[in-house]
C-alpha cells in the first residue's frame, strides 16, 4: 500500500488537536462548582433539595451539587439541629455561592490589558465597607445565594494573563476578612 500523504496529515493533525483538548479539559479548563460556605465560629447542618443532611463547621466551605435553571430549596440547621431557615432560590449560572451564615460577601471586579489610565477605573466606582466610603468596582452582598461572579472563594485570580491589547475583566467573591486583607495589600 503506497503512503497518502494528505491523509497522514490528516491524521497527525486530528490527533494532535484531541491532545491539546485533553490537556485543556483535564488540567486548564476552569471548574463550574457551586459552594456552601461558612466564614462563622458556628458548625451548622443543610439540606439541599431535601436530599442528605451534611455538616460545615467553622471557616469550612463545601461543594453541591444545585440544578441550573430550576428552583433548588435548603433547609438550614444550628448545631443543635434545630431549624433556622427553609428557603427556596433560583439558580442560572454555572457558578454560585449559598451564604448559609447571612454574613457579608464583596465581589471584586480585577481589570486585565492594556489599560491606559488604571487610576480612573478604580476611581470611577466605590463602594463602602464598615462605614467607609472606598474607591472601587465593588459589590457588597448579604443574600443566601450569589452568583454574580466568575471566581469563588476558594478560588485566585489568574497569575498569568494572556496578552490582550483590549480592556477585559473577572470578578472574584471574598468574604469580607479576606476581602479586607486583599484590599490593604493591593489597594492601600
Amino acid at each position: 500500500m503506497k503512503k497518502n500523504a494528505p491523509l497522514i496529515g490528516l491524521i497527525v493533525s486530528a490527533s494532535v488537536m484531541l491532545i491539546a483538548f485533553g490537556i485543556y479539559y483535564l488540567f486548564l479548563a476552569k471548574k463550574n462548582e457551586y459552594l456552601v460556605d461558612n466564614p462563622t465560629t458556628k458548625t451548622f447542618y443543610f439540606k439541599i433539595n431535601n436530599g442528605e443532611e451534611k455538616i460545615i463547621t467553622s471557616g469550612q466551605f463545601v461543594k453541591v451539587d444545585l440544578n441550573r435553571g430550576k428552583q433548588n430549596s435548603i433547609k438550614v440547621f444550628d448545631d443543635k439541629k434545630k431549624l433556622l431557615f427553609d428557603s427556596a432560590f433560583n439558580v442560572s449560572q454555572y457558578r454560585g455561592l449559598l451564604n448559609i451564615a447571612g454574613e457579608e460577601y464583596f465581589v471584586h471586579r480585577q481589570f486585565y490589558g492594556y489599560i491606559p489610565n488604571k487610576d480612573s477605573l478604580l476611581m470611577a466606582s466605590t463602594f463602602e465597607m464598615d462605614g467607609v466610603k472606598l474607591p472601587g468596582h465593588v459589590t457588597k452582598h448579604k443574600k443566601l445565594y450569589i452568583e454574580d461572579f466568575y471566581y469563588n472563594v476558594d478560588e485566585d485570580y489568574d497569575k498569568v494573563i494572556k496578552n490582550i491589547d483590549k480592556l477585559e475583566s473577572r470578578t472574584k467573591i471574598y468574604r469580607k476578612e479576606d476581602f479586607k486583607l486583599f484590599y490593604k495589600e493591593n489597594y492601600q
